[in-house]
């Protein structure tokens, strides 16, 4: 079992940062790839980033590339997202998920965190 609570969530202008952090319990985090999903309202939950067991590999949605940073630090069994140049439509609630398999498709995805919420004002 793994259990996840986000944080790091809050209102920024547009143009701006924001970091969001991932905790895991469980001495088994090592084991999953973690990734970041986001649902705007009224819209499905989209994959935004993950990160394989090691750190090694991550990978990205093409609407974030280049101004999200996806990482994980296994000592403190955590992961973060790193948000730069914040547009108002990365507005959503962000949730943090574990998985055995490490794709980008929520449905292989075992755990999930309850989500912090990111508003990007214009």
């Amino acid at each position: 079992q793994v259990q996840l609570v986000e944080s790091g969530g809050g209102l920024v202008q547009a143009g701006g940062s924001l970091r969001l952090s991932c905790a895991a319990s469980g001495r088994t985090f090592s084991s999953y790839a973690m990734a970041w999903f986001r649902q705007a309202p009224g819209k499905e939950r989209v994959f935004v980033a993950r990160i394989n067991w090691t750190g090694s590999s991550t990978r990205y949605a093409d609407s974030v590339k280049g101004r999200f940073t996806i990482s994980r630090d296994n000592a403190k069994n955590t992961v973060y997202l790193q948000m730069n140049s914040l547009k108002p439509e990365d507005t959503a609630v962000y949730y943090c998920a574990a998985s055995s398999l490490g794709t980008v498709v929520s449905g292989s995805y075992n755990y999930w965190g309850q989500g912090t919420q990111v508003t990007v004002s214009s």
